[in-house]
């Protein structure tokens, strides 16, 4: 397997990289190796939304079939229209580029797939939310023609792989962008 920290210096690695739909098949690999394992229930609800037509979820992986990146994105909220109203709002979550993998420009290349999808599909905006500790992710965002629009306490809830429920506290920024601005 692929050292993650030690990626291929030569800029025709990112080339070799594919970024494609998330399959059912493809629902443990985005657990990182035990990283997001806690998670496991979180992904079967959202590739089961994706699969229902109200998400998409994205992932980038490398010539061996190691994912490298991910992003999934909402495009119809049934409890927040504000956010994805499956028309013209859609709302990016879960947007991860493996450490060894940053600063190399596929998170750039993650996210304009994601952007360019939504905009074939007719969104004029997307939001997401970057934990306001997160100065490289809101720097990474505002680069890419994101403005903070507001904050969010980032209390949420979710159950994980072995039934219990986890209560978290992710203080964040709102930030938005309305698509076909370049970033």
């Amino acid at each position: 397997m692929t050292d993650l920290l030690d990626r291929p210096r030569n800029a025709a690695w990112l080339d070799e990289v594919t970024i494609r739909p998330v399959e059912r098949r493809d629902l443990p690999a985005l657990e990182w190796d035990g990283a997001y394992t806690h998670f496991r229930r979180v992904y079967a609800e959202v590739f089961q939304r994706a699969e229902e037509g109200r998400g998409c979820l994205w992932l980038a992986e490398d010539a061996e079939g190691l994912v490298l990146g991910q992003v999934f994105v909402l495009l119809r909220s049934l409890s927040d229209a504000v956010i994805a109203d499956g028309q013209t709002r859609a709302f990016i979550h879960s947007f991860r580029v493996r450490l060894g993998y940053r600063r190399s420009g596929l998170g750039a290349r993650l996210l304009a797939h994601a952007e360019d999808d939504l905009l074939a599909r007719g969104f004029d905006e997307v939001s997401l939310h970057v934990a306001r500790d997160n100065a490289g992710g809101i720097r990474f965002y505002v680069r890419h023609g994101y403005q903070r629009v507001g904050a969010s306490d980032g209390r949420w809830s979710f159950e994980d792989h072995e039934g219990r429920i986890r209560h978290m506290y992710e203080p964040s920024w709102r930030m938005r962008k309305r698509l076909g601005q370049s970033g």
